[in-house]
C-alpha cells in the first residue's frame, strides 16, 4: 500500500534488532521479497536496526547484517555507534543512516556521525524547525536529513524511556514498549487503599499524554529549512492507514515542488484517519499535551479494496467492514481526489445479487463511479 500510494521508501524490520517488537516483521527471505517489491517500483527499503544490542547479542549482529545487505536492504537505520561500525564492517554496499533514537538535535553531532559514515540523520523529534536550518547550514550537503511528520509521539526523549520497563518490565528501547504515558492515573493514599482519586483540575488525568504529529500543511517550509526525507511514523498501523496517509502527504510533496498551493481535499484526508488530536510537534514550539483522554478520532472506515477494475469501473472487491446498498461510500485512488458515490448493485461472485456484504473477507462484485486500479479503496465516511 505504501509504494502504491506513492511512497520513495518503506522502512521495516527483520526478526531481530527493530524497535517494534509485536509487529508483523521480516524473516530473511521476505526481506529479499520486499526489496524485490519496492526495486520493481522505483522505491528504496530502510531495514531499522535500532535498538541498543547488549552484549550477547553483539555476536548475532555480524551475520543479521550480511543477510540483509544480500537481501537487497537500502540502508540500515541505526541508534548505537558500535551498530555504525559493524554495518561499515560487514555490510559496506548498504547506507547507513542515523536513527532518531540516537537524538541528533544539532550539526556538532549530524557533523561526528558523517564522519564515521552516516549518510543520513534522522533528526529527534525535539528539533526546532529554526534549528534545522542551522544544522543544514553547518553540515556537508552530502549528508541527509529526514525528519518526521506525521504520527504518534513520546512524552519522552525520542523515545529513551524506562517508565514501561518499571511498570510493566516490557523495554521501550528494545522495541516492547506498554505505553503507560497513555495510561489513567489516579492518586491513593497510603492508608486508604482503595481510595481512588483524580489527578486533575479541569484539565483531565492522562497526565502523560501526547498528541499526534501532523505536518502535512508544513511541508514547504520544511524543504526550505533543509529536509530532504520526510518520514510517517505507523509501523503497528494499518493497510489502509499506510494508503491514506502516504496518499495525502505524497500530494502534499508534489504540491509543494510545484509551487502550488496544497488543496484542502489532503489535509481533510489525514483527519479521516485514527489519529490523537493534532499539534505540529516541536518544529515551532511547545506541542501540548491531551490531558482529557487517550482515545482515537476518525472520519472514516474502510469498506472494501479493490482487486480488479475494468475501464467502465466494473470491480472485484474484497471486503473489509460490512456495508450495505444505498450506503453513502467514497472511492480512493493513487491518482486523483477521493470521489463519492452510493453502493448500488452488487454481486457475489457466482452472479448472485446481494444487498450487503455480510463476511469478513467476502469477495463481491460491484459497480464503481469511475475506473481505477487494484488496491483502490473503497470506505465510509462516519
Amino acid at each position: 500500500m505504501a509504494l502504491h500510494y506513492g511512497a520513495d521508501a518503506v522502512y521495516l524490520a527483520g526478526k531481530r534488532f527493530g524497535m517494534r517488537a509485536s509487529a508483523g516483521n521480516f524473516s530473511m527471505e521476505e526481506l529479499a521479497q520486499a526489496c524485490t517489491l519496492a526495486h520493481e517500483n522505483g522505491a528504496a527499503v530502510h531495514l531499522t536496526c535500532n535498538t541498543l544490542p547488549r552484549e550477547d547479542e553483539l555476536k548475532a549482529l555480524p551475520d543479521f547484517l550480511r543477510e540483509a545487505e544480500n537481501a537487497g536492504v537500502d540502508a540500515f537505520i541505526i541508534a548505537d555507534l558500535g551498530v555504525m561500525k559493524l554495518a561499515e564492517r560487514y555490510a559496506p554496499s548498504v547506507q547507513r543512516h542515523v536513527s532518531t533514537q540516537l537524538g541528533v538535535i544539532n550539526s556538532a553531532t549530524a557533523n561526528v556521525l558523517y564522519s564515521m559514515g552516516a549518510s543520513r540523520v534522522v533528526l529527534a523529534r525535539e528539533t526546532p524547525m529554526k534549528d534545522i536550518f542551522e544544522i543544514r547550514a553547518n553540515t556537508p550537503k552530502e549528508l541527509e536529513i529526514e525528519a518526521f511528520v506525521h504520527g504518534a509521539m513520546c512524552v519522552s526523549f525520542s523515545g529513551r524511556c524506562l517508565l514501561s520497563n518499571y511498570l510493566t518490565g516490557r523495554d521501550a528501547n528494545r522495541g516492547a514498549c506498554a505505553q503507560p504515558c497513555r495510561w489513567k492515573y489516579r492518586l491513593v493514599e497510603e492508608k486508604r487503599p482503595g481510595e481512588y482519586f483524580d489527578i486533575t483540575e479541569d484539565n483531565g488525568t492522562y497526565i502523560l499524554n501526547s498528541r499526534d504529529m501532523c505536518m502535512i500543511e508544513h511541508i514547504p517550509e520544511l524543504i526550505a529549512a533543509g529536509v530532504t526525507s520526510f518520514k510517517i511514523e505507523g509501523r503497528m498501523k494499518s493497510a489502509y492507514y499506510a494508503a491514506a496517509v502516504t496518499n495525502a502527504y505524497r500530494h502534499a510533496i508534489d504540491c509543494a515542488a510545484a509551487g502550488e498551493p496544497l488543496p484542502q481535499v489532503w489535509i481533510d484526508e489525514v483527519y479521516k484517519l485514527s489519529h490523537r488530536p493534532y499539534c505540529t510537534g516541536f518544529y515551532f514550539g511547545d506541542p501540548g499535551q491531551h490531558y482529557a483522554e487517550t482515545s482515537y478520532y476518525s472520519q472514516a472506515e474502510v469498506c472494501a479494496v479493490v482487486e480488479e477494475c475494468d475501464k467502465d469501473g466494473n470491480a472485484v472487491l474484497t471486503q473489509r467492514n460490512r456495508f450495505c446498498r444505498g450506503d453513502k461510500l467514497e472511492l480512493m485512488t493513487n491518482d486523483s481526489e477521493p470521489v463519492p458515490f452510493t453502493a448500488g448493485y452488487m454481486e457475489n461472485v457466482d452472479g448472485e445479487e446481494i444487498t450487503s456484504t455480510p463476511h469478513a473477507m467476502m469477495k463481491f462484485k460491484m459497480k464503481l463511479p469511475a475506473p481505477c486500479g487494484r488496491l483502490s479503496i473503497i470506505r465510509r465516511l462516519k
